[in-house]
């Protein structure tokens, strides 16, 4: 059977990936699983926290978008990164003026984010007709420190950082901005606004103060949009969830994009926003620290008791169940 373009859906990652993960070692407290972000090693007094991703959907900005996108998975567990590797694959063709773009692209984002690059491999190959880069980032914690989704219960507030789409507006933005004004969708400002939300893709800020008041889980939404992240979540506990369309934060740009393309805005990769679960009782301290640090946040909805199904209300009214993660929104349109 041929699979679609994007990630494998989560039945198919089950059956012929996480199943077949046979060896199992005591030193890997967290590992390979349906909306877990990141590994976490047992080294003693303190845990490792792994966490690997590629960029394929990108070119003009896969330097950066590299170096944030497995960084925002450690924030993800609450932990600072502190270390990346990056692995670069580039098509024949490729110029040393090329790697030097997407090194300074790199070099800037892992110093926005405070980790070091430590390593990796470059290469040109004909596997590839395009730059693919995977990067591998590590953080490190007090043992038992990692923020995880295993402790969500029902009650439990559902908030997202910053805007929605966050990312796929910023890739589209860069891959159609001549068109986009072209095509009076957008204005040259606007594609120039959209672009820009590339510099807003990471979440290592408001994860590791999300971290410090303590959460149910994080997760970076990147794949698969919000609601597939939160499917995810909800399949790590059991627990179900009530998501609130019209209070799910989208800019006027993505709205027009999402229009013209056609694609779910709510189903589209949004590196940028992070997914946060906080108790209650700690929902007051969470509003007031991302305040303080000038970071957006709003709450989407709730957790409801194990057994329920993640569901949506749209705005009109309707109630339906959210739908496993596939192919992001992202790849109709770049």
């Amino acid at each position: 059977m041929k699979l679609p373009i994007g990630k494998l859906d989560s039945e198919i990652l089950q059956k012929i990936i996480f199943d077949n993960i046979i060896y199992k070692r005591s030193e890997v407290t967290t590992g390979a699983g349906i909306g877990e972000d990141c590994a976490v090693l047992d080294f003693g007094e303190l845990e490792c926290v792994v966490s690997t991703d590629p960029i394929t959907a990108s070119i003009a900005d896969i330097g950066r978008l590299s170096v944030h996108i497995s960084c925002n998975d450690i924030a993800s567990n609450g932990v600072q990164p502190v270390a990346i590797l990056l692995t670069v694959l580039l098509p024949e063709g490729t110029t040393e003026e090329d790697i030097a773009t997407i090194m300074k692209q790199a070099a800037k984002a892992a110093a926005a984010c405070e980790v070091q690059i430590a390593g990796g491999h470059t290469e040109i190959t004909r596997a590839v007709n395009q730059p693919v880069i995977c990067s591998t980032a590590f953080g490190r914690a007090i043992k038992g420190g990692s923020q995880s989704a295993k402790t969500m219960q029902e009650g439990d507030l559902i908030y997202v950082t910053k805007k929605l789409a966050l990312e796929g507006t910023g890739i589209i933005a860069g891959e159609h901005g001549k068109e986009l004004v072209a095509g009076s969708i957008l204005t040259e400002a606007e594609t120039a606004e959209a672009h820009a939300m590339l510099d807003s893709v990471s979440v290592v800020r408001e994860g590791v103060i999300a971290g410090k008041i303590g959460t149910h889980g994080m997760h970076d939404i990147t794949e698969g949009g919000v609601l597939g992240a939160v499917w995810e979540m909800c399949s790590i506990s059991g627990c179900g969830c009530l998501l609130y369309e019209e209070k799910m934060p989208l800019s006027d740009i993505t709205k027009k994009l999402a229009t013209h393309y056609g694609f779910n805005p709510l189903r589209m990769i949004s590196s940028g926003s992070m997914l946060i679960l906080a108790e209650p009782a700690g929902a007051k301290a969470m509003e007031e620290a991302m305040r303080d640090a000038g970071i957006e946040l709003t709450c989407i909805g709730e957790i409801t008791k194990k057994g329920d199904t993640p569901k949506l209300r749209r705005t009109t009214g309707e109630i339906e169940e959210i739908a496993p993660p596939s192919a992001d929104e992202i790849y109709s349109v770049v």
